[in-house]
């Protein structure tokens, strides 16, 4: 008896410890998720056998950034930081005694965050191996390594604020909300910046370049933005990086195979669910140029000899092999950096865990001139419903000159 008395009261006191635990437990798990919704191995990790140590180069109008080491090293990471420095950090940009940090670290969308989100993603930074790897973040040339400017700045590209659910949206619609505008941070690459780099505001999600690549409009509107995307589609593209219209590639790519593809069903449906109701940017149309233009006449050559045996003669593409190009959103974006880079360089999309084999595109620089690649650009991008502005040979040897 004394022993099953004995036996009983360690099985409650394991019980006991093992609830006591949970919370705790559950804490750290909620924390990791978080950071794989922020996309953190994006800016932090350039080597997978030192997770979170920093040293990505993050090229921007004004020079390099590098991400900053994350784990908890005292000497080269954040060991020595609070938590009122990481919290004042991501919503306000202001790190460890005082420092101001760039906007490539997405504070601007980081500061809608909830305080248990913060609590929660700080618990687990804490359970990271500490890494001992210097990072010299500010690469900037003078005078953009002043970090005192940025108080400037701040005043103007900043808004302070926590996210604020709206009453008359549903529940889902508020948390796509949340992800998209805050821990997503998704306009920190799709949203126009102006002359500082800071967001147009008015603009969020309409489109801009980043890095060599065009961050698509991720409005509603059917010519350029997601207004002919199914929820199905958008979620697709998130989970697997492919859909009808768009295989990822280039920065969209990695945001994949890091992030949204481990996203839970319910986290996707919300984005995609916020992102059908937004708002349009321009729907206004261009006439598309007529088949006669010389530049159609040759990039129709083109297409039909160097296109048309993977994206068929009409541009109807090969269902989640090869995009279709007809009546295609991504064609007609007002800027065609990645179209360009896609055929000078080809392209490999995305892996993912639901699709491991990923499609690719060759690179044409090799076999077509400046002036033939933007003939046929111009072509796609003014045949099967789409219409766009023609591309010059120029603008491609000016992609050229960056690839270099």
């Amino acid at each position: 008896m004394k022993t099953l008395n004995a036996l009983s009261a360690a099985l409650l006191l394991a019980a006991s410890m093992t609830a006591q635990a949970q919370p705790e437990y559950d804490q750290y798990a909620r924390g990791s998720y978080l950071a794989t919704l922020g996309d953190c191995t994006a800016c932090h990790t350039t080597d997978a056998k030192q997770p979170y140590a920093g040293g990505v180069k993050i090229n921007t109008p004004f020079g390099v950034l590098a991400g900053a080491n994350i784990t908890p090293d005292r000497e080269t990471g954040i060991g020595d930081w609070s938590y009122d420095d990481f919290r004042r950090a991501m919503t306000e940009g202001i790190g460890h005694n005082g420092k101001r940090l760039y906007g490539a670290m997405p504070f601007t969308a980081y500061t809608k965050m909830s305080e248990r989100d913060l609590q929660d993603l700080w618990a687990w930074i804490q359970t990271l191996q500490p890494i001992h790897h210097e990072v010299e973040t500010n690469q900037l040339p003078f005078p953009f390594n002043i970090r005192t400017s940025l108080i400037a700045w701040n005043w103007l590209n900043f808004d302070k604020g926590t996210f604020t659910p709206d009453p008359k949206k549903s529940a889902e619609w508020n948390r796509g909300a949340y992800l998209v505008q805050g821990l997503g941070h998704c306009g920190t690459c799709h949203t126009s910046k102006n002359f500082l780099g800071g967001d147009e505001g008015d603009r969020f999600l309409s489109g801009s370049e980043v890095e060599g690549w065009y961050a698509p409009n991720l409005g509603a509107d059917n010519h350029t933005g997601l207004g002919k995307w199914t929820q199905e589609d958008i979620v697709s593209y998130l989970r697997t990086g492919v859909n009808r219209y768009a295989i990822a590639s280039g920065p969209m790519a990695d945001a994949v195979r890091h992030s949204t593809q481990h996203w839970r069903d319910e986290d996707l449906r919300a984005v995609a669910t916020f992102l059908k109701e937004g708002k349009t940017h321009d729907e206004s149309v261009p006439q598309p140029l007529a088949a006669s233009d010389d530049r159609m006449k040759l990039g129709a050559q083109i297409y039909e000899a160097k296109c048309s045996a993977c994206h068929s003669p009409g541009g109807r593409g090969e269902k989640n092999i090869f995009p279709q190009l007809a009546s295609n959103p991504l064609i007609n974006q007002p800027n065609a950096t990645s179209l360009i880079r896609v055929v000078s360089a080809g392209s490999r999309g995305v892996d993912t865990d639901a699709r491991p084999t990923a499609p690719a595109m060759p690179a044409f620089a090799g076999v077509l001139d400046d002036e033939q690649i933007a003939a046929v650009l111009t072509y796609v991008r003014n045949s099967w419903g789409n219409a766009a502005a023609p591309v010059s040979a120029s603008d491609v040897k000016d992609v050229k000159e960056e690839l270099k």
